[in-house]
C-alpha cells in the first residue's frame, strides 16, 4: 500500500477523474477520455476545462448532457472542485472554475504543490539502474554521445525515482579518481565512484561452474568435449551458450529472433554479478531492473539479460527491462566527436558566448562556476528534451542553442530562473533602503488582485499540475508489458522549456516590483507570492536534472 505525504489538496489529475466519473455514470465503460484541460491563454480566458461535443455524442444524444446531472455535478462537486460555472455550449460542456479561490488555496501553502511529492510505501520497492555504456570500465574517450545521452537519462531517472520512494541502485560502481569519474563529476552527475569496488570473484567463479554444467551450453556436459571446444573458441571466450534455445524453452518475448549462441566474456559475468550481488544486499520480495542502453547495444544488453536468466536459476526475484535510448547524429563537419570533445565544445560556446555579453566581468571562480553550470544545463536539454526512443539530431553548427534567446535550449531556462532570483534581490534590497515594506504573513495577502491573465495561466499550467508532471516520468514503470520500457523521461525538460517560455513573456510585460506606493503593495506581493511558487517549481524541476539553479546570469 502506498499514500503520498503532503500531497497538494487540488490535483488536476484527481479533478479529471472525478469529473469523468460524474459524466459517465455508473456502469458505463470507458471509451475515449471526455473532459479535456485548456492550457491556451486565449481559452483559458473563458473556460478552464471542457467536454467536446464529439466526445459527449458517444455517451448523450446530440453531445446534450442532462441539465439536472449538471446541477447534481455541481451540487457535489462545486466546493470540492473549486467550480465556478458549468454550462453545455456550441462545442460542448464547459466549466470555468473559481480563480480567487484556487489562488489562494494554492498560493497559501505553496510548497505540497512545488516540492517533490514523498510516497510513504509498506512494501520496498528496488530498482537498479544498469548503464551499458559505462560497464567494462572504459575511457571517457570511447564514450560516444549516444552513451552520454544514457548516461544522463539514468542520473534523471534516479532521482526521480527516490523521490517516489524507490530504493534506487545504479551500476556499474566506477572506481574512485578515474577519468570516467572526473569526466563525469564535470557533468555534474552524481555516480557511485568508491575506492574499492566489490570484485565478487567467487560469485563468477560460481557462474563458470553452473555455465560448464548447463544443458544450454555448448556441448553441455561433456567435459571431454569440452575440453575441445575451449580451443575452437575465440581467446577471450569462456563459453558458448545456446540463448534461442533458452527462449523457446521459457517461451519468453519480446526478445530479438536474431538471438542463437552467445559467446561469454568474463566481462560479462563480472557484469552479471555486480547485479546479482546488490539483488542480495537488498533482499527485497521482488527487484526491478533496468537497463538502460542505447539501441546500438540493445542486442548485446539482451544477451546479458538471457544470461543472467540461465545464471539465476530461479533463486532471487528479479524482473528485467530494457530502456533503449535512440541514436545521437551530430550534425557537423566533425561529426565523429566523443562525449568529451561534445562537452569541451559547449563549454567553449558558452564561454565565447558570456564574454561576448558580459566583457572582463568574466572571471573568477564564481563565473567558472556559472559557465559550467550552464554548459551541464545546455548538454541536458540537448539529449533530455526529446523522448528516449526518438533518434537525436545535434546541429552543432547552431550556436544559438546556448544562448539566452534560444527559447528551447538549457541557458533560456536558466536565464529565466535567474530572473526569478534577481528579482527577489532587489526586492530585499528595496526593503532594507526602506523603498518597500517586509513580506507580509500569507494569510494577510489578497489573491484577488491576480488579475492579469498570464497569472492564471502560470498557476494553472506550472503550479498546480507539478506534482502530476513528476509522477508522469514513472508512471508506465509498473504497467508495462515486454521487456521495453517507454518511459517520458522528456517531461520534465519540456515542462522547464514551456514554462520558460509563459514565464518571460508574463515578466517583460507586467511590473511586478511597481512604485512604492501603499495602494499598490498588495497587488505587489501577490505577484511576488505567486513568483516564489514559480521558483520553488524551478528549482525543484532542475534539482531532477542535477542542475543547481543560478542566482545571477
Amino acid at each position: 500500500m502506498e499514500t503520498a505525504a503532503f500531497a497538494p489538496e487540488f490535483s488536476l489529475a484527481a479533478c479529471s477523474a472525478v469529473l469523468e466519473a460524474a459524466l459517465r455514470g455508473p456502469g458505463r465503460a470507458p471509451d475515449g477520455r471526455v473532459w479535456f484541460k485548456e492550457s491556451s491563454g486565449r481559452n483559458l480566458k473563458r473556460r478552464d476545462w471542457i467536454a467536446p461535443r464529439a466526445a459527449l455524442s458517444k455517451l448523450y444524444p446530440r453531445g446534450q448532457v442532462p441539465e439536472d446531472l449538471i446541477e447534481r455535478l455541481l451540487s457535489e462537486y462545486r466546493h470540492r472542485l473549486y467550480i465556478q460555472s458549468c454550462k453545455q455550449t456550441g462545442n460542448g460542456l464547459v466549466i470555468l472554475l473559481d480563480h480567487p479561490a484556487l489562488f489562494t488555496q494554492v498560493l497559501s501553502n505553496i510548497l505540497p504543490y512545488t516540492r517533490p511529492l514523498k510516497v510513504l510505501s509498506t512494501k520496498k520497492k528496488c530498482v537498479i539502474l544498469n548503464c551499458a555504456p559505462l560497464q567494462g570500465n572504459k575511457g571517457p574517450e570511447s564514450l560516444t554521445v549516444s552513451h552520454l545521452r544514457a548516461i544522463l537519462l539514468v542520473d534523471h531517472l534516479a532521482i526521480v525515482l527516490r523521490q517516489q520512494g524507490w530504493e534506487v541502485h545504479v551500476t556499474p560502481n566506477l572506481p574512485l579518481k578515474t577519468s570516467v569519474c572526473n569526466f563525469l563529476k564535470l557533468l555534474r552527475v552524481s555516480w557511485p565512484c568508491t575506492q574499492q569496488t566489490t570484485s565478487n570473484e567467487e560469485t563468477v567463479s560460481s557462474y563458470k561452474e553452473i555455465l560448464s554444467e548447463s544443458i544450454y551450453t555448448q556441448l553441455g556436459k561433456d567435459k571431454a568435449s569440452s575440453n575441445h571446444a575451449q580451443h575452437i573458441l575465440p581467446k577471450d571466450a569462456l563459453f558458448k551458450v545456446h540463448l534461442k534455445q533458452f527462449v523457446k524453452d521459457k517461451e519468453l518475448e519480446g526478445y530479438d529472433a536474431n538471438l542463437d549462441m552467445a559467446l561469454v566474456k568474463e566481462e560479462a559475468l563480472r557484469q552479471i554479478a555486480e547485479l546479482q550481488h546488490i539483488v542480495k544486499e537488498e533482499n527485497a520480495e521482488e527487484c526491478l531492473v533496468i537497463h538502460v542502453v542505447g539501441c546500438e547495444e540493445e542486442f548485446q544488453q539482451q544477451k546479458i539479460d538471457l544470461l543472467w536468466q540461465i545464471l539465476n536459476t530461479g533463486r532471487d526475484r528479479v524482473t528485467q527491462k530494457h530502456l533503449v535510448c535512440g541514436s545521437v547524429k551530430v550534425i557537423d563537419e566533425n561529426s565523429h566527436i566523443n562525449a568529451v570533445q561534445y562537452f569541451q565544445f559547449r563549454r567553449s560556446q558558452m564561454q565565447d558566448a558570456s564574454v561576448m555579453k558580459y566583457g572582463n566581468l568574466v572571471q573568477g571562480d564564481s563565473w567558472t562556476e556559472i559557465i559550467s553550470s550552464m554548459t551541464s544545463a545546455t548538454i541536458r536539454f540537448e539529449l533530455l528534451s526529446t523522448a528516449h526512443r526518438s533518434p537525436l539530431n545535434l546541429d552543432l553548427t547552431q550556436a544559438v542553442n546556448i544562448s539566452t534567446k534560444g527559447t528551447k535550449s538549457g541557458a533560456f531556462v536558466m536565464y529565466n530562473c535567474a530572473r526569478l532570483a534577481t528579482l527577489f534581490d532587489h526586492f530585499n534590497k528595496s526593503v532594507h533602503q526602506g523603498l518597500y515594506p517586509k513580506f507580509p504573513e500569507t494569510s494577510q495577502l489578497n489573491f484577488s488582485a491576480l488579475q492579469e491573465e498570464g497569472e492564471w495561466l502560470l498557476l494553472y499550467n506550472y503550479v498546480i499540475p507539478f506534482q502530476d508532471v513528476l509522477c508522469q516520468t514513472t508512471q508506465s514503470l509498473s504497467s508495462t508489458k515486454g521487456i521495453r520500457l517507454t518511459i517520458n523521461t522528456e517531461a520534465v525538460c519540456k515542462f522547464l522549456v514551456n514554462l520558460s517560455i509563459d514565464f518571460s513573456s508574463y515578466y517583460n510585460r507586467v511590473h511586478i516590483l511597481g512604485e512604492p506606493l501603499e495602494h499598490l503593495f498588495n497587488q505587489m506581493f501577490a505577484r511576488l507570492q505567486l513568483m516564489k511558487a514559480l521558483r520553488e517549481v524551478f528549482h525543484t524541476a532542475l534539482g531532477t536534472l542535477h542542475i543547481t539553479p543560478p542566482s545571477q546570469l
